[in-house]
């Protein structure tokens, strides 16, 4: 059964659930065109229907979710030209914002950062799918917030909302998906030596994973 992790200091029950339903739509734990209902969801999760309502009424403004009357939400679908749309977007915002970012980013950071590269790694020891894309969403939005570019954040993020990587589940039970977790830590290496050009490289072959290791479970 999916759990959530412990709250943040600022973080509230309804920011909670939606991080955590975002993380399962895009991993495919919540499958597209399926219907669920909140108290459903909330036993999934562990929580009352209340804040998993609320949740799912900023997902639908998100277009990650359908409100369907009397029934519950319905997980809309994205299609392959479209999720190749979406990674093309990305690949033209993040690899060079990131490098742009290497020389600015404070020393006393990077402990911080990477600590949220390694909640990714621990996300796939624990199996925990949903996990892994929630602590990834952090730490692929805390590089970019180093841009002071809010605007451009607010887009990437909602590029990534609307991804879906349903392949990572046989990457997971497979162990796959441990090797490219573990590249979080080499992205940490290249910007703790102040390498923009390896962070750029790294980058793209990262978000590229998207469209073909990640979605379609193929091996490393």
């Amino acid at each position: 059964m999916t759990r959530l992790r412990p709250l943040g200091r600022q973080e509230t029950l309804r920011e909670q659930v939606r991080g955590a339903l975002r993380a399962a739509i895009i991993s495919g734990e919540l499958t597209p065109g399926t219907v669920y209902s909140a108290p459903t969801l909330g036993a999934r999760f562990g929580v009352s229907p209340t804040p998993v309502r609320e949740a799912m009424l900023d997902l639908v403004r998100e277009g990650l979710v359908v409100s369907r009357r009397n029934k519950g939400f319905r997980i809309t679908e994205v299609s392959e030209e479209d999720l190749d749309h979406l990674t093309a977007v990305r690949l033209l915002i993040e690899p060079s914002t990131v490098r742009d970012a290497v020389p600015v980013i404070p020393e006393a950071d990077l402990p911080t950062l990477r600590g949220l590269a390694q909640d990714i790694v621990d996300a796939v020891e624990n199996t925990d799918l949903v996990g892994y894309v929630e602590a990834d969403h952090v730490f692929h939005l805390a590089l970019l917030g180093y841009s002071n570019n809010r605007f451009l954040v607010d887009v990437v993020a909602g590029l990534r909302s609307q991804t879906r990587l349903p392949g990572l589940t046989p990457l997971l039970r497979g162990g796959a998906l441990g090797r490219s977790a573990a590249e979080h830590h080499e992205l940490m290496d290249l910007i703790e030596v102040r390498d923009p050009a390896g962070v750029e490289a790294l980058m793209r072959r990262h978000i590229g994973h998207v469209r073909g290791l990640w979605a379609h479970g193929a091996e490393l």
